[in-house]
């Protein structure tokens, strides 16, 4: 049995969960509605509070299913009661960033700086204090869609091995390589 399958979803205050005959699952909560198409041979019970994912067989198509929906199920549920926030500072002189509403413009050492469009449900924010390196927040209920726009971002300029400059998340580590060495001893 997966591990993280079995595991029941707590279902908080507030939070609605309806399945169609499709079994198109819908959640809704104080922040937002979510959809979601799961496997239509898996089947979800709901006791007290709590939603558990349920599978036919342990046939390995079952198998490999089962876990990927009961997370995604619970990401929905997360997303629906208390949302996911991301954060990336852009690392290298000169490199800025700021927003128009839902449009993100930066600088990153290009000739020409990059105007990217946020989807509407992801809210934006820049900052940049003084000293400090620039910070774009990103917040929105749909972990999958926060997720592919930071790669999208980040992908405008990824972080080098070598100084370190680029795009990266708040508090990752990047490895660093060493530079050339003098080949005489």
């Amino acid at each position: 049995m997966s591990r993280v399958g079995k595991a029941p979803i707590q279902l908080p205050q507030g939070v609605d969960i309806n399945v169609s005959k499709s079994n198109v699952v819908t959640v809704k909560g104080p922040k937002g509605q979510l959809q979601q198409q799961i496997d239509p041979d898996l089947t979800l019970d709901m006791n007290d509070g709590t939603l558990e994912v349920k599978r036919p067989t342990d046939q390995k198509r079952h198998r490999e299913v089962h876990g990927l929906y009961r997370a995604l199920i619970n990401n929905m549920v997360t997303g629906v009661t208390e949302g996911f926030v991301r954060e990336m500072e852009i690392f290298g002189v000169g490199f800025r960033a700021s927003n128009n509403g839902q449009w993100l413009e930066l600088s990153l050492g290009y000739s020409h700086p990059i105007l990217f469009l946020i989807p509407q449900e992801i809210k934006v924010e820049t900052r940049q204090d003084k000293g400090q390196n620039p910070i774009i927040k990103l917040q929105g209920i749909d972990k999958e869609l926060l997720g592919q726009v930071c790669a999208k971002i980040r992908g405008f300029r990824k972080p080098e091995p070598y100084k370190g400059k680029g795009i990266r998340f708040v508090g990752e580590a990047i490895r660093r390589k060493a530079g050339k060495t003098s080949g005489k001893k």
